[in-house]
């Protein structure tokens, strides 16, 4: 009997995951939903469209409290600034639906924002629709994308969340750099590092 209940669970857990599959862009693949504006923490609402710059856009996935988050998280202003100088526009996107009422909430993503100064649309993520178009597991989780929206870098932010002074492959940065100087990105893909999101699965 125990048996027959445990078999019965895992096909129970199979056919639930199943059900809920998510996408997954692979490397040279399109965005999709580039024009789905979400809210952003000042109020105002942006797109993909919206933001993308000359070279492209990098589309991080995040959250407010994953210890992952708060590691990186001061290194996200420099990202960006990274971004701007290689003309790549920046958003982050809080894809954390089943915490939408507590960690990440709306006022939540708010005061992370004001604390942390972010430099950059902090939006929401409304029914973690480009998460799961996109294949986004963990916050964070970074998504680039070229001139003509095809994932050119997805994965970590760099090899060390815990120490900004002992990054030795800051991956995301130097994906910006050959996007600007036209060349191919020398490291495609990373593992990404970090909590899964906690996303709307119907």
């Amino acid at each position: 009997m125990k048996r027959l209940v445990f078999l019965l669970g895992i096909i129970i857990s199979i056919s639930a995951f199943a059900g809920n599959e998510v996408g997954k862009l692979e490397i040279g693949d399109k965005a999709v939903h580039t024009d789905v504006k979400m809210l952003d923490v000042s109020g105002d609402s942006f797109s993909l469209d919206d933001v993308k710059k000359e070279n492209g856009v990098l589309v991080v996935f995040s959250s407010n409290t994953c210890p992952f988050v708060i590691k990186w998280e001061g290194r996200y202003n420099d990202v960006r600034k990274c971004a701007d100088n290689n003309k790549v526009g920046m958003i982050v996107l809080n894809s954390n639906c089943q915490k939408r009422d507590g960690d990440d909430s709306y006022k939540a993503m708010q005061k992370k924002a004001k604390e942390m100064g972010y430099e950059f649309p902090y939006v929401v993520d409304k029914g973690s629709q480009l998460a799961n178009s996109f294949g986004g597991q963990t916050t964070p989780h970074a998504f680039l994308f070229d001139s003509n929206y095809e994932l050119v870098y997805k994965g970590a932010i760099d090899d060390n969340y815990d120490s900004a002074d002992d990054v030795k492959k800051a991956y995301v940065r130097e994906a910006m750099r050959n996007l600007a100087k036209d060349e191919k990105v020398a490291i495609a893909e990373t593992k990404p590092v970090g909590c899964s999101i906690k996303r709307k699965l119907d």
